[in-house]
């Protein structure tokens, strides 16, 4: 959940949605074009044919090439840290986070396979596995810096642009924010990562958000031992013999 709210605020209105749209095709299109050839092998100019722009459009939404090749899910981020500063007062915050990360459940299912051409993609390319990491870090941050906001321990210091992680200004960011925050966004985001990883492999058993809400009611009990599944199971066919 890599963000990009710097680049393209918020727009609810039809110029908005056009160019989100037209952002999610081109990494799409750079995803796909990089399992099949090869990521060193897919030029700014294949990407834009694929999806029908030139190669100064392609510029308006990203720095560079590889830049293309790692914000599946871009916009995750700002809308789940949106969600979490809007839950209703009085909400845990483990519930707050969970509820955020869960509105996002539909894209997940909806593409999975671009998720799983991705993973292959980053897995291929060490260069750009580096380079999502470092972009997960930060959004990571981002997350665990809302959640302070949320139960009132933001830091005043950093209420609009933030500097990176690893410039000085940085680190301060990194002392004004609490323990607490830090964990349950890192709990959070690992959340999604082990949900993601066991669905992928029993998508023909177990809806998703059913897999993703029993791992926050894991966590919800302090991980003191297995709980019920979340949702109904069907009872196991016998087998012959026993």
């Amino acid at each position: 959940m890599h963000d990009v709210s710097d680049r393209d605020p918020a727009d609810g209105g039809l110029r908005g949605r056009k160019k989100r749209a037209t952002r999610a095709a081109l990494v799409a299109a750079a995803v796909r074009l990089a399992a099949e050839h090869g990521a060193e092998n897919v030029t700014v100019d294949a990407i834009s044919e694929a999806v029908g722009v030139s190669p100064r459009t392609f510029f308006n939404y990203f720095d560079s090439r590889d830049e293309a090749f790692v914000m599946v899910g871009a916009e995750s981020g700002a809308r789940v840290r949106q969600a979490v500063l809007a839950a209703p007062a009085g909400t845990p915050p483990l519930a707050a986070l969970r509820d955020a990360l869960a509105a996002e459940l539909g894209e997940v299912e909806q593409q999975h396979e671009l998720w799983r051409l991705h993973s292959e993609v980053l897995r291929r390319s060490p260069h750009l596995l580096a380079r999502s990491l470092g972009a997960h870090v930060e959004d990571e941050f981002l997350l665990a810096e809302t959640l302070a906001e949320r139960i009132g321990a933001g830091s005043p210091l950093f209420t609009g642009d933030r500097p990176p992680l690893g410039s000085a200004e940085g680190q301060l960011r990194r002392r004004a924010l609490g323990l607490y925050p830090r964990l349950l966004a890192a709990v959070g985001t690992t959340a999604v990562r082990v949900a993601v990883e066991h669905w992928c492999v029993r998508q023909d058993e177990t809806p998703f958000e059913e897999v993703f809400r029993s791992v926050f009611d894991h966590m919800a009990t302090g991980l003191q031992g297995p709980v019920e599944p979340a949702g109904p199971v069907e009872p196991a066919e016998p087998v012959e013999g026993i």
